[in-house]
């Protein structure tokens, strides 16, 4: 890869990864931080990657830095994890985007990447095995068990709106 075409694939797809690193994180500087960790590193091995493979390459490894800040901060933990919460919404509200993006929060990390790359960045199973390291039957599987939760957490239409 040419440093044009890297320029071209910073140009093209940092916003795709912030917004899917933003979704998963919940917080805008580490998001930011992974982003630019992630154009770090290839960077680094820019000669090694090619043009053609450039947008997989930059979310698998978007993606995986994001798991390696999440584990490292899951062992230093947050005072704001001690809440238990319930698997149904019970409030009455007519902002479903709010509210879809607090069941994304209540889904184990990997469930919620799976979903976010099919359903918000539109990947196909076999684009989300390859960056999520995951065969393609087991993708499948936590896109049905995160939507099954999903839907259970939302319950009927009519009790959101």
């Amino acid at each position: 890869m040419t440093v044009e075409e890297f320029n071209n694939c910073v140009d093209l797809y940092a916003d795709n990864l912030y917004r899917f690193i933003l979704k998963n994180m919940k917080d805008s500087e580490k998001a930011r931080d992974i982003v630019q960790d992630t154009y770090e590193k290839m960077w680094l091995k820019v000669s090694e990657v090619q043009s053609t493979n450039a947008k997989s390459y930059m979310f698998t490894t978007g993606y995986r830095t994001m798991i390696d800040r999440i584990r490292r901060d899951k062992k230093q933990g947050e005072i704001s994890e001690s809440g238990m919460y319930s698997l149904s919404h019970t409030k009455q509200y007519s902002d479903l985007k709010e509210i879809l993006n607090e069941a994304l929060t209540k889904l184990p990390e990997i469930q919620r990447s799976v979903i976010l790359l099919r359903d918000y960045e539109g990947y196909n199973y076999a684009e989300i095995g390859e960056i999520t390291g995951l065969n393609e039957s087991q993708v499948k599987v936590y896109i049905f068990r995160a939507r099954g939760f999903l839907k259970n957490y939302i319950g009927a239409i009519e009790n959101v709106i």
